[in-house]
């Protein structure tokens, strides 16, 4: 009996080492590893229907989606990391030369406004009148503004790595995919039962393409429109900007600085007419992307709360760095699911 117990105790100790073992090496990589899962089982449906279409090649298929993916979401991180980390200096330093200038006088189109121009010139000569004290704190807040943009460039550039990291898995995950999801199914069905566990994988593929619908896709539209605007307004670098509109589309209110300050540098340009159409194109097109179109891509989430959508992307970003601001929102989409699916088994009499 001694002899069993103590077989079995080595049993444990040599499973738990070796888990052990495969988690220190898996944890580098363990944010894009969670991000190639996502990205292959959020586009898994648009694999199949190209590969259908190829002739069933896989390993041509998934290294056509790797391409792709490089493309949509690695090269507009790299864009916006290289333009953070070599221009954020430039920006400070016009930025600094710009409030150095003296205050800036409305357009007279604007004061001659019936009603209203001249209660608006009025409270902007009031706000301007501390001038000394706007410009002592710009100054003071220059050197870790230029820090901050800095440390998110460097940010951006790990996330990229990351990113790379997560396309390689990808495009093993598409060629072999199909051995994979065997082997998943076939694992959480001997945990939880054949029924319930394929209404699990169901729960979780569904909750993770709502986020990543709603996440990339807005991030993508948003970065067209603003594109489209820059180009239109002829803001320099709308590349670049639209790369960065992209990037900031994940938190909330992000695209606002990108459009908002191109708006402000065709103004101090003397181009007012084309600074407000920035503002009305800002507000109307490229917000009403985030406005509108995130909670309709959202609601295949299974009703994802924007409250778990930010502590995702937030609070992933804090675990896993970069990449986080995507695989936080998809683990949180996942994790409410299965618990809404658990209630809702229990308030039927169903079994856990």
């Amino acid at each position: 009996m001694d002899t069993q117990k103590f077989e079995q105790y080595a049993r444990a100790a040599a499973i738990a080492l070796l888990a052990l073992g495969c988690i220190l090496v898996v944890r580098p990589f363990l944010a894009a590893l969670l991000f190639a899962a996502v990205l292959c089982l959020s586009t898994w449906p648009a694999f199949e229907w190209v590969r259908d279409r190829m002739g069933g090649r896989d390993s041509a298929t998934a290294l056509l989606f790797a391409f792709g993916m490089l493309l949509a979401i690695a090269l507009p991180v790299a864009m916006a990391a290289h333009s953070l980390i070599t221009h954020s200096a430039q920006a400070i330093d016009m930025v600094k030369g710009f409030i150095d200038r003296g205050p800036m006088e409305l357009p007279a189109w604007l004061i001659q406004l019936p009603f209203v121009g001249a209660g608006i010139d009025e409270y902007w000569h009031r706000l301007t009148g501390s001038r000394e004290e706007i410009v002592a704190l710009a100054k003071r807040l220059a050197d870790p503004a230029k820090n901050m943009l800095f440390a998110a460039g460097a940010a951006a550039g790990e996330g990229l790595l990351q990113i790379l990291i997560a396309i390689f898995v990808a495009f093993f995950l598409y060629r072999d995919g199909e051995k994979i999801a065997s082997m998943i199914r076939d694992a959480v069905t001997r945990l939880a039962g054949s029924e319930k566990g394929l209404g699990v994988v169901a729960t979780a593929q569904g909750a993770v393409k709502g986020v990543v619908y709603g996440l990339i896709g807005t991030a993508i539209a948003q970065a067209i429109v603003a594109l489209a605007g820059f180009l239109i307004a002829g803001v320099p670098g709308a590349f670049l900007l639209s790369a960065l509109t992209f990037v900031l589309s994940l938190v909330p209110m992000g695209p606002v600085l990108i459009w908002g300050g191109a708006a402000a540098w065709l103004y101090a340009q003397g181009d007012s007419g084309w600074a407000i159409f920035m503002v009305v194109y800002g507000v109307a097109v490229i917000s009403s992307v985030d406005n509108f179109v995130k909670p309709i891509l959202m609601s295949r989430a299974g009703g994802l709360s924007m409250l778990l959508v930010v502590l995702g992307v937030f609070g992933g970003a804090v675990a896993f760095g970069f990449i986080g601001l995507f695989v936080g929102p998809a683990l949180l989409s996942v994790a409410w699911s299965l618990w809404n699916a658990w209630l809702s088994g229990r308030a039927s009499g169903g079994q856990a």
